[in-house]
């Protein structure tokens, strides 16, 4: 068990870093979380640990979760805490809305492959094997997610 909690503790900010980048909302992101790794120790405790089989978990909690809910999540920034200078954590809250809006922007497996790209807990190789494409092609989407994103913020279209 302590290797599980070594597990845990080693992907828990990524994963919710990554599920707060698909969802956009605090809450949701945070319960998938749990219900993932709960899933994951139920399931696959006698095996060996393993970061993709950990995120195809995740992705099918967020299909889950779409299909049971069937509209677009908010993202509920009353969660944060106002600490140090007031002006300074409104100003990061309100870049960090303006790029997750922009990420949401991005059409559906466009902002998937971007997000898990950008956890940085998989491989190109392993993203393409979790999303059914090739690992170049990963790298296209990518890249032209980023192109996107980046044209996307720039041009203020949130």
């Amino acid at each position: 068990m302590s290797e599980y909690r070594a597990f845990y503790e080693q992907h828990k900010d990524k994963l919710f870093a990554y599920l707060m980048r698909m969802t956009g909302n605090y809450d949701l992101s945070g319960e998938i979380m749990q219900e993932s790794f709960t899933r994951y120790l139920e399931h696959y405790r006698h095996q060996s640990l393993s970061v993709p089989l950990l995120y195809t978990i995740v992705r099918h909690a967020l299909f889950d979760n779409a299909r049971a809910q069937r509209r677009k999540t908010q993202l509920e920034a009353n969660h944060e805490a106002a600490v140090g200078n007031p002006e300074h954590t409104m100003m990061v809250r309100e870049e960090y809305r303006r790029v997750l809006s922009a990420i949401q922007s991005l059409d559906r497996d466009d902002r998937e492959i971007l997000v898990l790209a950008t956890s940085g807990d998989l491989s190109y190789q392993e993203i393409a094997s979790l999303v059914g494409l090739s690992e170049a092609n990963v790298k296209v989407k990518v890249h032209r997610s980023r192109l996107k994103l980046k044209r996307i913020i720039h041009a203020g279209d949130l």
